[in-house]
């Protein structure tokens, strides 16, 4: 029995990570026809499924270098980790305050391993925390520039090839980074190591149901109220967003491509004037992100220290 619901949970955390992440990645896009919906979620199942039989370390840190759940009471913590994750981000966001699942599932991981009394490393997730944080700077910075050097040479034709080139880009980062979260679920849950084929294929079909049944919601929080957003904003955030996210995977450094991605936004968006962006809307969602991970990390170590009391 608890095999099946460490599995369930598993395959609940794909599906909520696809409602949550599959259509913040559309969204930068949608002005442009040259990657339609149906397009860009079919990429991003095939690239989920395929970029971690070449390189998954950034797996390997949510399972292995956060915490150790491999010893007794790890696949039980690991589900109070995720199940706590996914109450905060399901809270957020019903009051209007969309987050990152990767801040929850990090700050989930790490609560639970020390509730339950699992070996937390200080270091590694200082680590995570410090490249979390950078990511959306990184990615503003890199957007911003993108901006002016598309601005000044590009035309609208040209700019459909950068899209192109830019969600390729993105969608391979989002698979060798952050989507890792889920196949580092059903490593722990499953008790498997490496990419075997097979796993990541469920894991990309699950996340391809959830991004088509959130698609709506979750494009029109990136796309419309960050930005007024012009498709140049959207090529260059998606250019600097995946450019940056792969810099981390080679490090094995998990960061949040929503994150990353809405830096992006902003930066494109001040490289034209700072107000094209929304700064309260900016804000609701940096206020979001900061409560994330230690609401998150609150919440796990209770129950799990509760559940390994008992």
């Amino acid at each position: 029995m608890d095999y099946v619901v460490l599995v369930a949970v598993a395959c609940l955390f794909a599906l909520v990570t696809g409602m949550n992440d599959g259509g913040a990645l559309l969204a930068t896009g949608l002005k442009l026809p040259t990657v339609r919906p149906a397009t860009g979620i079919l990429t991003l199942v095939v690239m989920v499924a395929l970029v971690p039989l070449a390189t998954y370390a950034v797996a390997q840190t949510f399972v292995h270098r956060l915490a150790t759940f491999d010893g007794p009471g790890g696949r039980t913590a690991m589900t109070v980790a995720v199940l706590s994750a996914l109450t905060v981000v399901t809270v957020l966001s019903a009051r209007g305050r969309p987050t990152s699942l990767t801040l929850a599932i990090v700050g989930g991981l790490t609560g639970a391993g020390l509730g339950w009394g699992l070996p937390v490393s200080g270091s590694a997730v200082a680590t995570v925390l410090a490249f979390g944080i950078a990511a959306p700077f990184v990615g503003g910075f890199l957007a911003c520039g993108v901006t002016l050097l598309l601005f000044r040479w590009t035309t609208a034709r040209g700019l459909w090839r950068w899209h192109w080139a830019g969600f390729l880009l993105q969608t391979v980062a989002y698979a060798a980074n952050d989507g890792q979260k889920m196949l580092a679920v059903f490593m722990i849950a499953l008790g498997f190591s490496g990419a075997p084929l097979p796993y990541t294929t469920l894991v990309a079909f699950l996340f391809g149901l959830g991004a088509l049944y959130g698609l709506p919601k979750a494009g029109r929080t990136l796309g419309q109220e960050i930005i007024a957003s012009r498709p140049l904003h959207g090529v260059s955030a998606e250019l600097a967003s995946g450019t940056a996210v792969i810099c981390c995977a080679v490090l094995g450094m998990p960061v949040s491509m929503t994150q990353t991605v809405a830096g992006g936004l902003i930066g494109a968006g001040v490289a034209q004037g700072g107000g094209r962006v929304r700064w309260y809307a900016a804000v609701k969602i940096v206020v979001a992100w900061l409560l994330t991970l230690p609401a998150s990390a609150l919440l796990a170590g209770v129950v799990a220290y509760i559940l390994s009391s008992t």
